[in-house]
Order: C-alpha cells, then sequence, then structure tokens
C-alpha cells in the first residue's frame, strides 16, 4: 500500500510543469561582477599573495647540524625585531646549510622593514647580510635585455625659487591668514606699507608654514601637505596624508616629515611619514605615541642625520636610507635631552644622578660615535642645552641644590667647541633666571635674573683668553624674554603677558 502511494506521488511530480529559469530572448545582462559581488571580490587572493611577505637572506654563515638550532636562534632575534616571522627555511646540501635562507613575515610590510633594517647587517667579519623581497627575483628577471632609452620627462619651470633674494631693497616676504582662515595673503614687508605679492581664497584649510630657506610655501588639507613657491607661488609638490596636522622640515630643505593621528596602524606605520621634497616620494613611516613634544625627530645642521629619543634610547638615523645608523640605537639610560650643534654632526645629551652616580653631559660626534667631552655635574636639579648659533659655544644651563643649603644656584656652563679638548668656563648666579640668549653672530649672551619687579639684565662677553667678562648689567627691568636682532649687536628686551617657557 505504501509503494503504490509513492508510486502515485511521483508520477503526479513528474507531470507538473518545471518552472521557468531561462532568460527571454531579448535579456541584456548589464550588472557586472564587480556590482554584484564587490565586497566579495575585494578580498580575492593577490596574484603576489604568499610570497610577498618572504625575504631572502643571503651571506648566512654555513653550519652543519651541531651548529644549526644556535644559527637559527640568532637569525630569529635579529629579525623577529621587524614582525612576527611565520616561517623559516634553511636549505641544505650534504647535511650543511648553503648559506642562505628564506624568512616568512605575517604581513608584507614586516618584509619591507627587514629589507630596509637589516641589508647590510654585520653579523660577524666573514658574514654580512644581504636582504631582498623574494618578489624581486621576478621582477629583476623580467627586464629586457635590449636597451629601451628612458622616456624624456618635460621641464618644469617653476621660476626662480629664490627670487626675493634678488630684491634690491632686501624686503623679506611673511603670510597672512585672514577671514576665519578663508584668505591667505603673502606681503613683502615694505617699511612704508606691505606690498601685496599673491592672494588666494581658501589656500590652506588650518595654517601655512614656511620652510627653514624660504624656499616653499606648505599648505595644509584634509588629504595632505601642498608645497608652493617660485615668483608665482606655482605648486611644487604635494603630499598624501589623510588628517596631517604637523610637519617639519629639515635644514636643507631636501625632506619633510608629516605627522597624521588618523594613519597609524600596528602593522604599517604612517602616523609620521618622511618624504623627499624632489621626487615626492615616500622614504620612510614611523609609529609616534605622542606628538605632545613636536617635532618628534631632531635633524643635524647639514641634513645627513636624524634623532629620536624615547625611554633609554637614541636613535640616529641617516639618509637617504632613512635606516639606523650602524644599524643599532644607542642605550643611554635615564637620558633626558639632547640637541645638534647648528654647525657640526656633533650631539649634546645629559642624563640626571643615579644614587652615587654624578650627572652628565656628553658631546658625541657622528658618524664616529666619538665622545669628544664629558662633563660631570654634582647636586644637578635640572639642565637645558643651549648652542650659540655657529655651534662654537655650549651653554648649558644647570640647576644646583648645594649641600647644605635649600635655596637653586645655576650655573652657566660655557662649552669652548672650537678649542682642543674642549675647556669648561662657568659662570654662576645665585638668583632664579628667566631667561637666556646667544648673540646669533658673536661671542655674548644676555641672561634676565632675579625676581620682580627687579628683574635684572646681565651681558657676558666670552673671550678668548679663556675669560668670561661681565660687561654690562640693567637693573629694574620690566622684562621677561630675550630678542636679538638676526645679525647681533642689537636686541629688545619684551615684557610679555603671557611668558614663554625657555627653549
Amino acid at each position: 500500500m505504501q509503494d503504490t502511494v509513492n508510486m502515485a506521488a511521483e508520477s503526479e511530480f513528474d507531470e507538473e510543469e518545471e518552472p521557468p529559469f531561462s532568460d527571454p530572448e531579448d535579456f541584456v545582462d548589464d550588472i557586472d561582477d564587480e556590482e554584484l559581488l564587490e565586497d566579495v571580490l575585494r578580498e580575492r587572493p593577490l596574484e603576489a599573495d604568499g610570497i610577498d611577505s618572504v625575504v631572502l637572506v643571503d651571506n648566512v654563515p654555513q653550519v652543519g647540524p651541531e651548529r644549526l638550532e644556535k644559527l637559527k636562534n640568532v637569525i630569529h632575534k635579529i629579525f623577529s625585531k621587524f614582525g612576527k616571522i611565520t616561517n623559516e627555511f634553511y636549505p641544505e646540501e650534504a647535511g650543511t646549510t648553503k648559506g642562505y635562507i628564506f624568512l616568512e613575515y605575517a604581513s608584507p610590510n614586516h618584509a619591507l622593514e627587514a629589507v630596509k633594517n637589516a641589508d647590510g647587517y654585520k653579523l660577524d667579519k666573514q658574514h654580512t647580510f644581504r636582504v631582498n623581497l623574494f618578489t624581486d627575483f621576478d621582477k629583476y628577471m623580467n627586464i629586457s635585455d635590449q636597451w629601451e632609452t628612458p622616456e624624456k620627462q618635460p621641464f618644469k619651470d617653476f621660476g626662480n625659487m629664490r627670487h626675493w633674494l634678488e630684491d634690491p631693497d632686501c624686503r623679506d616676504q611673511y603670510s597672512v591668514i585672514y577671514e576665519s582662515g578663508e584668505r591667505t595673503t603673502i606681503f613683502s614687508n615694505d617699511p612704508k606699507e606691505p606690498i601685496l605679492v599673491e592672494e588666494r581664497a581658501r589656500w590652506t584649510e588650518t595654517y601655512v608654514r614656511w620652510s627653514p630657506k624660504g624656499t616653499y610655501l606648505a599648505t595644509f588639507h584634509q588629504r595632505g601637505i601642498a608645497l608652493w613657491g617660485g615668483e608665482k607661488f606655482k605648486q611644487i609638490q604635494r603630499f598624501s596624508h589623510q588628517g596631517v596636522s604637523l610637519i617639519d622640515f629639515s635644514p636643507c630643505e631636501r625632506y619633510v616629515v608629516t605627522f597624521s593621528p588618523l594613519m597609524d596602524t600596528k602593522e604599517d606605520p604612517q602616523a609620521i611619514i618622511i618624504w623627499d621634497i624632489l621626487t615626492g616620494q615616500k622614504k620612510r613611516g614611523f609609529h609616534c605615541e605622542s606628538s605632545a613634544h613636536w617635532p618628534i625627530f631632531k635633524w643635524s645642521q647639514d641634513g645627513k642625520f636624524f634623532a629620536r629619543m624615547t625611554q633609554d634610547t637614541l636613535s640616529i638615523y641617516e639618509t637617504p636610507s632613512m635606516g639606523l645608523l650602524d644599524k643599532k640605537s644607542l642605550k643611554i639610560s635615564g637620558i633626558k635631552d639632547f640637541s645638534w650643534s647648528p654647525g657640526d654632526n656633533i650631539i649634546a645629551f645629559w642624563v640626571p644622578e643615579d644614587k652615587d652616580i654624578p650627572a652628565r653631559v656628553t658631546l658625541m660626534q657622528f658618524p664616529s660615535r666619538l665622545e669628544i667631552r664629558v662633563r660631570n655635574l654634582f647636586n644637578v636639579v635640572d639642565c637645558k642645552l643651549h648652542w650659540q648659533r655657529q655651534g662654537d659655544y655650549l651653554c648649558v644651563k644647570v640647576d644646583r641644590t648645594p649641600r647644605g643649603t635649600q635655596g637653586v644656584v645655576t650655573n652657566f656652563e660655557i662649552f669652548r667647541m672650537r678649542e682642543k679638548q674642549v675647556p669648561v668656563d662657568v659662570v654662576e648666579m645665585k638668583e632664579s633666571i628667566i631667561a637666556f640668549a646667544w648673540e646669533p653672530n658673536g661671542s655674548k649672551f644676555a641672561v634676565l635674573h632675579g625676581e620682580s619687579p627687579r628683574i635684572n639684565a646681565s651681558f657676558y662677553h666670552v673671550k678668548s683668553n679663556g675669560k668670561i667678562d661681565l660687561i654690562k648689567m640693567f637693573d629694574k627691568q620690566q622684562a621677561n624674554s630675550i630678542f636679538w636682532s638676526p645679525q647681533g649687536q642689537f636686541l629688545v628686551l619684551a615684557g610679555l603677558r603671557r611668558q614663554y617657557q625657555e627653549e
């Protein structure tokens, strides 16, 4: 009976008309896969997936089984600094490694960091690593054997980038933003009346910044930075950095550093980016824990080096590679501050006292890392580093609390940088120091000291005979800031409502 029912049901189903699954003859499918499956296709595997995270390390020591584990530990310690290593392969022949290895990272960005920082790493006297991306081999293998003349690029004439220097009246330029940021104007500072040079609406979204030598004017936009220059302020270059809020130039104007709080990720450092101004290329990205002390990097006077201080570490990078100098940072326990000389590739840094170890100021030369002068200091509360503009002198303002007293005494430790063994002279003051400033092109310095309303202005001269003379003092000055004229000789003592902190 059951079989009869089933057969009847099957017969009835077979007789039903099948639904029409075919498209009409005149149907046109105008929806492509990209539109229909955009989110799925976006995550499809790329052709290079799986190998763009692999690096090839050459010039690795050739070892047997008894030393292989030790070699792997050393390699892993060096290369795991750049990211998580997911796979390692050590090719062997006749029981001995071949002298090259393959490392696979969790991210292509980690592989790029390994190439950038480990290529040229000196393991020992016989072994210096050569590190390349695995994908580079395909790229170089596909280079044609036939020479093809590169396409000639048209010359872009931006005009005379230093045209204002030819002004017969030596007038400089300055920028003004007004109408709630809607208009930006460039003026020449004529003594009678400012001369309009250029004016544009919505030229920048926040503010503008001149490069150190005045060659470029930087404007800020949500998508990045634009540089302008020449007599007509044509756009010279632009750098894409979403949400950029801070920038800094190298002294030589070859590089610009941008900061954005929006772009950083753990795998891909994008908070700080260093750009090549001439080519527009991104040179390197860095993470940034805090931008409170901008600029993060301090540049050497010629732009060949830049440095960054973190806890107990001073990292020196070199250009144009943007890699760590000698592939390692300086470990300086307790380092508090550092500063480049404006005249030489010399860094001054200081560390506070630690139990029985005195505080010290160190002068270190680069790239040799030679310590050319170390000065021990005792009972130190704080230090400030003040370079004279040419780097002929360094003044270290040392606040001390002598034993047996409760007050603070200030010593000005003057380092004579151009003399043999860098001798140091000391000027002691028992009053509160309000401001200090070197004469730009000389060997004089000015100090504001005392308590309001009895503020004294003292002027000192560092002489070649090893003496520092007090040449003049004015008392009862209503001032808290010192401003020397650009060429020296004259200065302004200003009483500002908002007192600036010492730089």
